[in-house]
């Protein structure tokens, strides 16, 4: 992976604004995955029907995502689904626009319609009620982009159940990448989703449970292995 595309620093970027977050998905699918190019995303033909069918109009950033990467599975759809333009609707509450659910029907994460009106709302996902996840539907972005690599679309990918000593070696030897902390869909009241990095391989810790590694090349696996000896498997045996 070249020096021009800084990981950390990008996704600081992310964090702090919406353009942040579309140069840093932008970025990271060219390095970590393949090039996002036109016909990645959805036409705004397609989100004017949805608006039309749904009454309402897509937030600006929602927009944004549907039409920079709405096409590109391994980047949205290989764990978890992000909803097609249509099949975006509003819960059973009447209160949450539903854009993405959970493989097995467990969650879904939506945006309040209290909340529709601005350029870049939060979002909330379902658990016995809707909760806060992220305050910024570019942001929740960069998270699905980030999990839906990490479980499935990574060149390369390991994953283990940690020890509390991988767990500590983790925080001592890892850098600690700057998403927010946010809650753990099956676990909300626990520790939150961590995120690192070493040797530009990119950790992520589900809290508790399951550590997820991957990289774009076998290099940055064995790296990661020796920083961090677990039982580790290949995510795709």
């Amino acid at each position: 992976m070249g020096a021009e595309f800084d990981l950390h620093a990008e996704l600081a970027r992310a964090v702090s604004d919406a353009a942040g977050a579309w140069r840093f998905i932008d970025l990271f699918a060219a390095h970590y995955a393949r090039p996002i190019v036109a016909g990645s995303g959805y036409h705004d033909d397609e989100l004017r029907q949805a608006e039309t069918r749904l009454s309402l109009q897509l937030p600006t950033s929602m927009r944004a995502a549907y039409s920079l990467l709405g096409r590109r599975p391994d980047l949205t759809c290989t764990q978890d689904r992000l909803l097609t333009p249509h099949q975006l609707e509003i819960d059973e509450t009447g209160r949450v626009l539903v854009f993405r659910a959970e493989n097995q029907g467990c969650t879904r994460w939506g945006i309040p319609l209290s909340a529709v009106a601005q350029p870049d709302p939060p979002v909330v996902f379902s658990d016995a009620g809707w909760h806060p996840f992220l305050d910024r539907f570019s942001l929740a972005c960069v998270e699905m982009v980030l999990s839906e690599w990490i479980v499935g679309g990574a060149r390369y990918g390991i994953n283990c159940e940690p020890e509390e000593e991988t767990i500590a070696l983790m925080e001592k030897r890892l850098r600690r990448l700057p998403l927010p902390d946010y809650p753990a869909w099956w676990w909300r009241t626990g520790g939150p989703v961590r995120w690192f990095e070493c040797s530009e391989t990119i950790v992520l810790e589900h809290p508790g449970t399951w550590l997820w590694a991957g990289a774009a090349s076998p290099d940055a696996i064995t790296a990661v292995r020796r920083a961090l000896p677990a039982d580790w498997s290949n995510n795709y045996e």
